[in-house]
């Protein structure tokens, strides 16, 4: 079953690989969301200083800047800037583990449409109902009941590699 949308977005994409930044551009615009989509951490950053976005969305393991060093830099400078991070390198244990990690919402690869959707819904709910960052706006491994767990984690406390 396709969800109907309820607004369109203007998102940031940041992959250095050419086929997932696509796929990404793709099931986005499927949705009918605004996308511009680049292959470095840097790049990315001369986009959000021009231009404003509703979401970034970025890779964890890139060249360069790495994901979580360019989610850093993004909340330092745009503190309001929801940020989603999407990786299948980064280790489900290493995310659970990382209390510091500066994104709104963790997806895990490979994932379904709908849980992008689900992502992308309740880091833009929850930025609204904080939109200035305030403690607990961002997404801590384990903490919050409401949101879909997204580590890989089952109930038993095993991981699916």
């Amino acid at each position: 079953m396709i969800k109907a949308v309820k607004q369109s977005y203007k998102i940031l994409v940041v992959d250095d690989d050419p086929s997932v930044s696509g796929m990404f551009k793709s099931l986005l615009e499927f949705d009918g969301h605004k996308v511009v989509t680049v292959d470095r951490a840097e790049a990315a950053l001369d986009w959000l200083e021009q231009s404003k976005f509703d979401l970034v969305i970025t890779d964890y393991s890139m060249r360069g800047m790495m994901g979580d060093e360019f989610a850093a830099l993004v909340k330092q400078r745009w503190p309001d800037q929801p940020v989603i991070m999407a990786s299948g390198s980064y280790s489900n244990s290493t995310v659970v583990g990382n209390r510091v990690l500066r994104v709104d919402y963790f997806l895990s690869k490979p994932f379904l449409m709908d849980e992008l959707r689900d992502a992308i819904a309740w880091v833009l709910t929850n930025h609204a109902d904080h939109p200035h960052g305030s403690p607990g706006t961002h997404w801590m491994p384990g903490t919050d009941p409401g949101k879909p767990d997204t580590t890989g984690r089952r109930p038993d406390d095993r991981c699916d590699l």
